[in-house]
């Protein structure tokens, strides 16, 4: 796997469809659960403060460039990374790969019964040879308990699922799979954050004109500025603050 350092972090650097073979490849033949998360300016910077989640993302068996920060911060550092590959993107085409294959299992976990009940009948339609095994939706706390956890490793170990789909956004979400994953009887993790959602179409993606622009960020903030107005008017500057740093000062 083609791996590029940004700020000590280990991003894939190679095109789409070659990181959806990579992980379909790697799946098949998984004898223990492979974790996937996705590297942004923002994650980046709240990783800076949390240096538990920052493990995570650095431990992660695939760390993708979500987001078009880390694309600039790559051409700024003489890199390789020459598109981002989103959350969205991973679920949409590892999908598709499983799907041609067929009897895969998947688990959802995360969001609200009402969204994963929406998530079992549009994977029917979308995916019909991928298996829904089961979905659980936690309690929706800053923290989980130990308690809480044990409810949820059973309850995914019990459906004996071949993909976990994590969305509980960051960084919770990647936090508790570095804590439990080696509990897990999976071949795969997916840390996807907001994808449930977009998935049912209960928040809009940004139009594929501006996903190609890098500029998805843009009508998202739109629709969330109270959630979103930090990452892109805070996170995204002082990222690009650390990025000219090591490029010209040798900092990080």
């Amino acid at each position: 796997m083609s791996i590029e350092l940004i700020l000590g972090y280990p991003v894939f650097w190679g095109k789409y469809p070659e990181c959806l073979k990579e992980l379909t490849s790697s799946i098949e033949m998984s004898t223990r659960p492979l974790n996937l998360a996705c590297l942004n300016p923002h994650s980046f910077e709240v990783a800076c403060k949390d240096s538990l989640f920052q493990t995570a993302l650095k431990q992660a068996d695939f760390l993708i460039p979500d987001g078009v920060g880390i694309v600039i911060a790559s051409k700024i550092l003489g890199g390789n990374i020459s598109e981002r590959i989103t959350g969205s993107d991973i679920f949409s085409g590892l999908s598709n790969s499983l799907n041609e294959i067929g009897s895969y299992r998947y688990f959802f976990l995360g969001s609200t019964e009402e969204i994963l009940a929406k998530i079992k009948i549009r994977l029917a339609q979308d995916f019909p040879d991928i298996v829904f095994a089961g979905a659980y939706s936690p309690p929706y706390k800053a923290e989980f308990s130990k308690e809480d956890s044990r409810k949820m490793i059973e309850a995914v170990n019990a459906a004996k699922p071949d993909v976990l789909w994590v969305g509980m956004t960051a960084p919770k979400q990647e936090k508790w799979i570095y804590q439990h994953k080696d509990k897990l009887d999976v071949k795969f993790i997916g840390a996807v954050g907001a994808v449930f959602d977009f998935y049912v179409g209960n928040v809009k993606r940004s139009h594929p004109v501006f996903q190609k622009m890098g500029l998805e960020w843009m009508p998202r903030l739109l629709q969330e500025p109270k959630r979103l107005w930090r990452r892109n008017f805070v996170s995204n500057p002082l990222f690009l603050l650390r990025v000219l740093q090591q490029r010209f000062m040798g900092k990080s």
